[in-house]
């Protein structure tokens, strides 16, 4: 069973670390198998803005994007992902940002003739999902106005903790 610890702070007073609330309940019968701090697949990626999109020209599946990071800052970021489409908000991992999920580094290169400064993420990248088939559109499963710069941790509200408990036999 995955407990949010958010979740459980909100039904029980909880005024220790994680790490030490695996023990205590470990040591209480409740075998706790993986604690995973979500916070940690997503550091450093950003809210970013689909300006302009262009065909790649060297290469059918791919697309050349201008993308808005900050108030006066654009990268051009090369995609693959076909649901990418001008005037959608996604999360984009800049130069420097290491993604746990996926074990990549995202670093400044040249795809195809063309220069990529980041990486536009699907959920997958994100450790959301186990599966993707196409970049995570904020758009789609956010209510709240979005603001470009602002990091995906505080957006996604991935600054938690799940506890993974197993349920023992003895416990029906």
């Amino acid at each position: 069973m995955r407990v949010s610890l958010s979740w459980l702070k909100e039904l029980v007073d909880i005024d220790v670390k994680p790490l030490e609330l695996a023990d205590r309940l470990s040591m209480a019968g409740f075998e706790v198998e993986q604690v995973e701090d979500r916070s940690l697949n997503a550091v450093g990626v950003i809210v970013g803005f689909v300006e302009n999109i262009w065909p790649h020209p060297n290469a059918e599946k791919l697309r050349v994007c201008n993308i808005k990071v900050g108030s006066n800052k654009s990268e051009q970021i090369v995609c693959g992902a076909k649901n990418i489409k001008e005037g959608i908000h996604v999360a984009v991992a800049l130069e420097g940002v290491y993604l746990p999920a996926v074990d990549l580094q995202i670093k400044e290169t040249s795809l195809r003739g063309v220069s990529s400064n980041g990486m536009v993420c699907s959920g997958t990248e994100l450790g959301l999902e186990a599966s993707s088939e196409g970049i995570l559109i904020l758009d789609d499963i956010l209510d709240q106005k979005i603001i470009i710069g602002s990091k995906i941790n505080d957006i996604l509200d991935l600054n938690d903790v799940i506890l993974d408990i197993a349920i023992t036999a003895n416990r029906p």
